[in-house]
């Protein structure tokens, strides 16, 4: 049966690749303390960027949950408010939750303003729930690359333990992500891109299915799936098509001129 990219169904039938293919999903707290314990198995890392409020997420949750995995999913702090509702819906269906920083883009480059709205805004987010677990919003209308943060601070003081593009090594784990509504797709994207020995000419959800199935994918994956841009109905589905084609153009000539 033919499913639509970026699609709802079509994430299901990923969901359902990886568990034909004994991929185990394992959380930061589970990469970080029991990586060696699971070193003979396949592992994924399920990761969500929730870089608007998105009701998808509540429907990728539940798809997740019925096929026994678990992801990540890391909030923003949006206009000043997290979104508390919705972080505990997705927490109570036994996912993790994370903070999806942009604090150098929000204070343009001020290092010393840029950690205490780290910490204010960690704060906010614990008041809801246990954080152990921190990434980078990519900003790409924002110079600042809120990775450097780290050039001058460390994240550890803060009881993070985990931020995937610092402690994952990517020529071990395979990273994919949708950014730009295309897989690994460096020409427009600014900034969710890694180093990496992997080489996998994977254009479509179909051909991450389809090299699972044919045993060509490493034994350690991170997927990144951002979840506003998975719909099954139409319009949501067109309106995000249109518009991160838009999105893209702007990239290719911020790349281009950077």
């Amino acid at each position: 049966m033919h499913y639509q990219d970026f699609t709802l169904s079509m994430y299901e039938q990923l969901l359902i690749a990886l568990k034909k293919n004994k991929y185990i999903s394992i959380t930061s707290n589970e990469y970080i303390n029991a990586c060696n314990v699971l070193k003979n198995n396949k592992i994924i890392i399920l990761r969500h960027d929730v870089d608007h409020n998105s009701r998808n997420c509540i429907e990728i949750a539940n798809l997740e949950r019925k096929y026994n995995l678990r992801a990540i999913y890391y909030f923003r702090n949006i206009n000043g408010k997290f979104d508390k509702r919705l972080i505990s819906m997705i927490e109570r269906l036994n996912h993790e939750i994370g903070y999806h920083y942009e604090v150098l883009a929000k204070t343009k480059g001020d290092f010393d303003k840029a950690i205490d709205l780290f910490s204010y805004e960690l704060e906010e987010l614990r008041g809801l729930t246990s954080i152990k677990t921190a990434c980078m919003h990519g900003s790409p209308l924002s110079k600042w690359d809120n990775k450097k943060l780290w050039d001058k601070y460390n994240y550890n003081d803060f009881d993070i333990q985990f931020e995937p593009y610092f402690d994952i090594d990517f020529n071990k784990v395979f990273y994919l992500t949708d950014t730009g509504r295309r897989w690994n797709e460096k020409r427009i994207s600014l900034r969710d891109k890694v180093r990496s020995k992997f080489e996998f000419r994977i254009k479509s959800t179909s051909d991450i299915i389809r090299t699972l199935n044919n045993d060509e994918l490493p034994e350690k994956l991170m997927i990144n799936c951002h979840p506003h841009r998975w719909n099954d109905k139409l319009l949501p589905w067109l309106k995000e098509l249109i518009w991160q084609n838009i999105k893209n153009i702007g990239k290719r000539i911020l790349i281009n001129l950077s």
